[in-house]
């Protein structure tokens, strides 16, 4: 089961899709269940009562053919980031592997969906892709007493670009990473977002392409903070609330390691994480306007 959001940024319209054993996916309308994929339904049980509807034949069939699809979640109170978090990305960053999570945070709306075009502004120079697992909270998570209990708080996962502008995060931050952060639309999730108990977070693979050339080629085995880890180290400094974004690090081969150009307009960026879809997104300039265009074809699992 996968949640998604389908329709014109602002007023989409949440769906859950259901595969079958022949790897067949039927779209249902879940508007009857609520009004959007947010921090409320979540919290209210949103899964479960959306497996409860559709045991019970209660949704209707609809299709997406042509319409865009948008961030599988409403647009969440707090997007926080962990930095530094693969061996390997923090060796081409010329940095030691961090012994606690480096926190840093982009601003909710540069939350965009998972196909809309990214704007490149005319004096960013160093702009930068980053394939990361999203996590999606669940329940409040504040002073959590275990790792486990951790786990618990977590509604399900996504997948996210965190683009970045280096120069701005690195040469004129003053100690901090926002700055390069924060670039609007910089946060393409989804297409979906899968339930946590249907998903093996701690083993799933990730990619990334630039027009069309691998990039990036990991997986969450090899985090050095474990999701669940991550979720209760945050809440022992502040509270995490359902529909909050946790994004939780790169792997290596990024424009940052030197070894490939940074991100131009007319570049095209794709990212994959095995079992939560495929991203597109085509890089602009100032004077081309940011809008997205996908159709039903990204909601289908890409290789």
């Amino acid at each position: 089961m996968r949640f998604l959001q389908a329709g014109d940024k602002g007023v989409e319209r949440p769906v859950v899709q259901v595969e079958d054993a022949k790897g067949g996916v039927t779209t249902y309308d879940l508007s009857g269940v609520t009004s959007q994929i947010d921090g409320a339904f979540l919290a209210s049980d949103g899964v479960a009562r959306t497996r409860q509807a559709l045991a019970a034949g209660e949704l209707s069939e609809v299709s997406l053919d042509g319409q865009r699809i948008g961030a599988p979640i409403a647009r969440p109170q707090a997007v926080l980031c962990i930095g530094m978090n693969y061996v390997a990305h923090a060796a081409e960053s010329g940095s030691a592997p961090p012994e606690v999570p480096v926190l840093f945070l982009k601003t909710p709306n540069t939350v965009a969906g998972p196909d809309d075009a990214v704007r490149i502004p005319s004096r960013a120079k160093k702009a930068d892709w980053e394939v990361e697992l999203g996590v999606v909270i669940g329940r409040e998570a504040h002073e959590l007493a275990s790792v486990k209990e951790a786990a618990d708080c977590i509604a399900g996962y996504v997948v996210a670009n965190d683009l970045s502008e280096r120069a701005w995060q690195m040469d004129e931050s003053g100690g901090q990473w926002s700055k390069g952060k924060c670039m609007p639309g910089s946060t393409p999730v989804g297409p979906w977002l899968v339930p946590a108990d249907e998903l093996d977070a701690g083993n799933l693979q990730l990619r990334s392409w630039v027009n069309g050339e691998p990039r990036q080629d990991s997986n969450t085995a090899d985090l050095i903070f474990s999701v669940p880890y991550v979720v209760h180290h945050l809440s022992q400094y502040l509270t995490l609330e359902p529909g909050d974004l946790i994004l939780t690090g790169t792997p290596e081969g990024v424009g940052l390691s030197g070894r490939f150009d940074y991100l131009r307009p007319g570049d095209v960026v794709e990212i994959e994480i095995e079992g939560l879809g495929r991203q597109r997104q085509v890089c602009v300039g100032d004077q081309e306007q940011p809008r997205g265009t996908s159709a039903a074809a990204p909601v289908e699992e890409g290789n």
